[in-house]
């Protein structure tokens, strides 16, 4: 791995205060946006790695930690430290979002999420979360940077992120991503009269212990699926519940069931 140094990408001394560290990564950001080098594409790169060093030295424990291999390992520091923390790690936390939309504002340049995403591609996930109370704006690494997931295994927004990441969300504010339950998929024996007239079918919904009436629908077929809102697995975080689907089996009449008996055995 190409040796780095954390203070030299920022261009500051290793005892630099917070607000020198903070006053660099403002002028950098403001250099290197992607908005102000159209004709520099290379320039991306340099501010990956301005944003990567700001979210390490912006962070007493993280910095400390970074100083401590330097101290170790000199050039080798980055590497080590590297080793140790992925691009989650490295960036939770960070106010590096609320600087970089301050910088935006300021001179009209595209704010942080554009350009995140620009950056880092599907591997970064942008997330809302609002409650009574409270209103949490964040970003998450899934996978490394740049690269691709298949698409089964992609993520688009709070409602699908992966486990990981929703548990290190919680671990970081206390709160949950709201989360959609799940549909339920169960079936029901109904006779041939109640598929034609319909009427009123007594379930018992085992997930939940309570029993439901259910209404059946004049003409009801065979296979048919009868959808039971909000009867699902409960969501989580505020999420809102799955439905319950009930697929349809019509009971045969007892004649039709012999005469289907003695066809079998004639076989």
């Amino acid at each position: 791995m190409e040796q780095k140094d954390y203070y030299k990408i920022l261009g500051v001394e290793k005892d630099a205060s917070p607000k020198r560290i903070k006053e660099s990564y403002r002028e950098l950001a403001f250099k290197y946006h992607p908005d102000r080098n159209k004709d520099n594409p290379e320039n991306i790169e340099k501010m990956k790695l301005v944003n990567e060093a700001y979210a390490v030295l912006s962070n007493p424990s993280k910095r400390k930690e970074y100083d401590s291999y330097k101290e170790r390992y000199g050039s080798g520091a980055y590497s080590q430290f590297r080793h140790s923390y992925s691009e989650h790690d490295i960036f939770s936390g960070s106010d590096i979002l609320r600087v970089f939309e301050e910088i935006a504002k300021t001179f009209n340049l595209r704010g942080y999420d554009e350009i995140f995403k620009e950056f880092y591609g599907p591997g970064y996930q942008k997330f809302e979360f609002k409650q009574p109370g409270i209103s949490i704006k964040g970003f998450v690494f899934i996978g490394p940077f740049g690269s691709k997931k298949p698409k089964d295994q992609q993520v688009s927004g709070p409602n699908t992120m992966g486990k990981l990441s929703r548990y290190m969300f919680k671990k970081l504010t206390g709160a949950e991503i709201p989360q959609d339950g799940k549909d339920i998929h169960d079936s029901i024996d109904i006779s041939p009269e109640m598929a034609g007239d319909g009427g009123p079918y007594a379930y018992f919904h085992s997930r939940k212990s309570k029993k439901l009436l259910v209404k059946i629908p004049s003409g009801v077929y065979e296979g048919q699926r009868i959808r039971l809102s909000a009867m699902g697995e409960d969501g989580k975080g505020g999420g809102k519940p799955g439905d319950l689907y009930l697929k349809v089996r019509v009971r045969k009449p007892l004649l039709k069931k012999i005469k289907d008996f003695l066809a079998d055995l004639r076989k």
